[in-house]
């Protein structure tokens, strides 16, 4: 298993909160910075799948600085909660809601993906962008999503994945595994999570692999949709 901080015997939960809240100053402008500002757009590919359905409470899961929470109020939704782990993203997300004057629509709470806190059949939708991969338990937290989802409803799950043709494989395992550790330790001095990330995209179940775990649980419809040349992939699927 990926581990932000291999030296210490934490579990993989506790050591992903702990992470974010050490990079959470800086993370908005590495996570542009190192994606060129793709993830925009990829972000705003999953709010248009996702949109063909009346959407009025939506769950954004590890939601972090809120960047998705944001993209997602072209639903024109009555209500968006995010939930994270990590207080430092929360912090700076709450602070960017409340200088956008959206806190009436968004609001945030600390909590665990794998035992969310919210009544059966809830949400009209889920959305989570990179954060399934820091799942310790990533059936258990598909399955919570699953639970807190409304019969006909739909997730929107956008995640990094392994492109497969050439070059753009050979280009973005170099990318990943050189270039983008270096920013990230000179930008935000956390040597280990920009080290963590390659390692967790590589061990993921990416693709096929992740349609059939959605398949298991129970999800309905699964489908993938890459996005440039692969190297993230939205994931969508009903209940």
């Amino acid at each position: 298993m990926a581990l932000p901080y291999k030296e210490k015997t934490s579990n993989k939960k506790e050591q992903v909160a702990e992470m974010f809240n050490n990079i959470s100053a800086k993370y908005d402008f590495l996570n542009h910075l190192l994606s060129m500002g793709i993830d925009k757009l990829w972000r705003k590919k999953a709010v248009k799948i996702i949109s063909q359905k009346k959407v009025d409470l939506l769950l954004d899961i590890a939601t972090g600085t809120g960047d998705f929470a944001l993209s997602a109020l072209k639903l024109n939704p009555k209500k968006i909660v995010g939930v994270d782990i990590s207080e430092g993203m929360l912090l700076k997300g709450k602070e960017k809601i409340i200088h956008k004057r959206l806190d009436d629509i968004i609001s945030f709470e600390l909590g665990d993906s794998e035992a969310l806190q919210f009544d059966d059949n809830y949400f009209d939708a889920i959305t989570v962008g990179f954060g399934v991969r820091n799942f310790e338990h990533l059936e258990i937290g598909l399955t919570e999503m699953l639970r807190v989802l409304k019969p006909g409803g739909q997730v929107a799950i956008l995640e990094f994945s392994k492109p497969r043709k050439f070059p753009i494989k050979q280009l973005y395992h170099f990318y990943f595994i050189n270039i983008l550790p270096a920013i990230g330790r000179l930008v935000s001095k956390d040597a280990s999570a920009y080290t963590y990330l390659p390692e967790s995209v590589q061990e993921f179940p990416d693709g096929e692999d992740f349609i059939a775990i959605l398949n298991k649980i129970g999800y309905n419809n699964a489908k993938q949709f890459p996005v440039s040349f692969g190297i993230a992939t939205i994931y969508h699927a009903d209940k």
